[in-house]
């Protein structure tokens, strides 16, 4: 089995929160990786990675990084490859890693999910992979589904509420 996404974070302190695109890939059965590389601290090892990423058969790449967040776009700069950045809470809540990942000059474009977002990096991968893969985009569909139905429950639930001044 051959990655089809590669989730990239700049140390194992982002896993707690990388790993929510880890777990949704992972229940999409969608082939992934996961590595930790440094945009400061492996620059070689970043560039190596992002030039070889489309020959090794991935398709995205999702980048997970905080405070001066330079991962996801050092990767954009080498990959013809869609990048995601995930802006990881650290210094400022998170603004600051989110200001670096959106900021990118012309021509080195990285989608960003919000603020330790990368169940949503994660969802958005698997919606670039499902334009070519009906089975994937069907299971994205039951995936989406289900988050419909989770809200109409807590709905009925909060109906069963009772307070003396609720008036639903």
């Amino acid at each position: 089995m051959k990655p089809l996404v590669s989730i990239i974070m700049g140390s194992t302190s982002d896993l707690p929160v990388m790993e929510k695109a880890c777990k949704l890939l992972d229940d999409l059965q969608v082939p992934f990786e996961v590595n930790a590389l440094s945009a400061h601290r492996t620059p070689d090892a970043v560039e190596e990675f992002a030039r070889s990423a489309k020959g090794r058969g991935l398709k995205v790449i999702i980048a997970g990084a905080g405070m001066a967040a330079a991962l996801p776009g050092v990767i954009a700069a080498s990959t013809t490859l869609p990048v995601i950045g995930v802006p990881i809470k650290g210094m400022l809540d998170g603004l600051d890693a989110m200001l670096s990942i959106i900021q990118m000059p012309p021509g080195i474009p990285v989608a960003t999910v919000g603020v330790n977002g990368a169940q949503n990096a994660a969802i958005l991968a698997v919606e670039m992979l499902a334009l070519s893969d009906e089975g994937l985009a069907d299971r994205l569909s039951a995936y989406k589904t289900g988050l419909k139905e989770k809200i109409e429950k807590a709905n009925k639930e909060l109906a069963e509420v009772k307070y003396e001044y609720k008036t639903n």
